[in-house]
């Protein structure tokens, strides 16, 4: 039986473990432990995933432009705080790219966050849910330079500003990117697990005081990592922006 199994993926095991098996065969996989295939990881990224659906579900009947609430002008605050850095970022046509970054930065904020709920596990934590996202924004944002500049031209820069030096920059420009996953993946990953492993050892040695600064901390990291996540996204759509819609 897995160890530390969270109160939800307990009950997931407990009665969905044929379905969880089902789904495991889709893609030719087979758990370690096929009595018990749900692992805290999956069950937390269920939950946030539900979680961001239904608050967005019930957000959206209620916006309004004359009496906003305060659940709207966080999520506008955010929208802006966004849609400003994409413009920093990637230039003036950085704005359309929202809808990814914004799903990316909520995604992860409230992965991360959820762990400071009693109960709970922050998903970002296992190196399959930060791998995953990293995965996501390398096809992304390849997509993209190849959509926006053609197969060619985009494939061009790997090639560097002079021809003579191809045969240089190019080796060194795919290693550079098939980097980029690993990078994003061991930036998240560890730090959030630090995070929770430190904030879970005070939270053992005492009840008051320091679990909550480190339960702000946490906060903070949280908060940080989700924004540098996004950042470093932002900084490789910029790579696939034409030059002349550069600000």
């Amino acid at each position: 039986m897995p160890d530390h199994e969270v109160w939800l993926t307990q009950l997931f095991n407990d009665h969905l473990a044929g379905f969880g098996n089902w789904l495991l065969s889709l893609v030719r996989f087979h758990a370690e432990h096929p009595a018990r295939p749900w692992t805290n990881f999956i069950t937390m990224q269920i939950l946030v995933a539900v979680i961001i659906v239904v608050l967005f579900a019930v957000l959206r009947p209620r916006l309004s432009m004359d009496r906003p609430g305060k659940t709207q002008q966080i999520f506008e605050a955010v929208y802006n705080f966004l849609r400003s850095e994409a413009r920093d970022s990637i230039g003036h046509d950085g704005p359309k790219f929202l809808p990814f970054l914004g799903t990316i930065f909520i995604f992860i904020l409230f992965s991360n966050l959820i762990g400071i709920i009693p109960g709970f596990e922050s998903p970002t934590m296992n190196p399959s849910v930060p791998a995953g996202c990293a995965l996501l924004v390398f096809v992304y944002y390849n997509f993209m330079g190849f959509k926006q500049q053609g197969i060619f031209k985009y494939m061009a820069h790997f090639a560097g500003p002079m021809p003579i030096l191809a045969p240089l920059m190019i080796p060194i420009e795919l290693i550079s990117h098939l980097a980029r996953p690993l990078s994003l993946t061991i930036r998240l990953f560890a730090n959030m697990l630090a995070g929770e492993k430190v904030t879970d050892v005070f939270l053992g040695l005492t009840y008051l005081i320091a679990p909550a600064v480190f339960m702000g901390l946490h906060v903070f990291v949280s908060f940080l990592q989700a924004y540098i996540f996004v950042l470093l996204t932002m900084i490789y759509l910029s790579e696939t922006v034409p030059h002349e819609q550069h600000s």
